[in-house]
């Protein structure tokens, strides 16, 4: 299967690594399940929407995690954050560092399990702790973006405390939600209906412009390997670790990006302001076509 957003979280894996390299930490058949879902009755999954392991692309090592989307929209649970902060902590165990490897993180989620509300929440906490803890290790850990849920809530954060992001057009990435929005704002806000409105808020064209992704790619899924492994090295050549420096330059890249864009009301008008000649176009463009466009515009970012 070669369209990204149409494959499982394993189709993904079996797509990105090489041919019978992939083993599976903590696979199906040990059913470690969420406990909180069987109180409640809940359907579970033996994988509780998550698969983490090992493997190579091209013969280089890299760890690897994929959410399954088809499963609670492959919302986070205690079980679930778990799995993800072990599988970061063993990159770390493995010396990857020192064979040139990586982290990858296909992610694809509402955010935190609301059946396990707190449980969700610290386990979301507990991932962004572990992204952090592997880059100090030296480690690149890159984050793919292009399943139909998108990537949204704390996983939204974990995304953007990464070395790098490589998204989709048809992928979206954000805090919160269109609907908690229009809920916590009312449909003036923002319409949570108007599928336009929220690709342009949202998608992974407008990320990309103000410099939230750092690749932008085909709905492929051996586009979205090559594009990783791209990031991977950038992030080794310049060092994988969160600095102090890095994050004085982030927060005055996002006051300058607050001054510069906090009174436009939609993205075409960023667009405008970016220097972006037909802005309403943009959503139109095939991916080469936009990226030749958006290579001369967009805003960079410090990752």
């Amino acid at each position: 299967m070669s369209s990204y957003q149409e494959a499982t979280a394993r189709q993904r894996i079996a797509g990105m690594l090489d041919e019978g390299s992939f083993t599976e930490f903590l696979p199906p058949q040990l059913r470690v399940v969420s406990p909180h879902l069987h109180q409640l009755d809940a359907p579970v999954s033996f994988d509780d929407g998550v698969v983490v392991g090992k493997g190579r692309i091209q013969g280089r090592q890299v760890f690897i995690a994929a959410q399954e989307g088809g499963f609670m929209g492959g919302a986070v649970g205690e079980v679930h954050g778990a799995k993800l902060v072990g599988m970061l902590r063993r990159a770390v165990d493995a010396n990857l560092s020192e064979k040139a490897g990586a982290v990858l993180l296909l992610l694809e989620t509402g955010g935190v399990r609301l059946h396990e509300a707190n449980a969700g929440l610290i386990a979301v906490s507990e991932v962004m702790r572990a992204v952090l803890d592997t880059r100090a290790a030296g480690i690149p850990v890159i984050a793919l973006v292009g399943g139909s849920n998108g990537c949204f809530g704390g996983m939204g954060i974990v995304a953007r405390c990464t070395n790098g992001v490589v998204i989709s057009e048809e992928s979206r990435l954000a805090m919160s939600g269109p609907e908690v929005i229009e809920t916590a704002g009312g449909v003036e806000e923002f319409d949570a209906r108007d599928r336009a409105l929220v690709w342009r808020v949202t998608g992974g064209k407008h990320r990309y412009l103000i410099g939230d992704a750092q690749a932008i790619v085909a709905d492929d899924v051996t586009a979205f390997r090559d594009a990783a492994l791209r990031l991977a090295d950038a992030a080794r050549g310049a060092g994988t670790g969160l600095t102090l420096e890095a994050l004085e330059a982030e927060q005055r890249m996002l006051g300058s990006r607050l001054e510069r864009f906090g009174r436009l009301d939609d993205p075409l008008e960023i667009w405008e302001d970016l220097g972006i000649d037909e802005p309403q176009a943009v959503p139109l463009l095939e991916i080469d076509a936009f990226r030749e466009l958006a290579d001369g515009h967009r805003e960079g970012a410090a990752s």
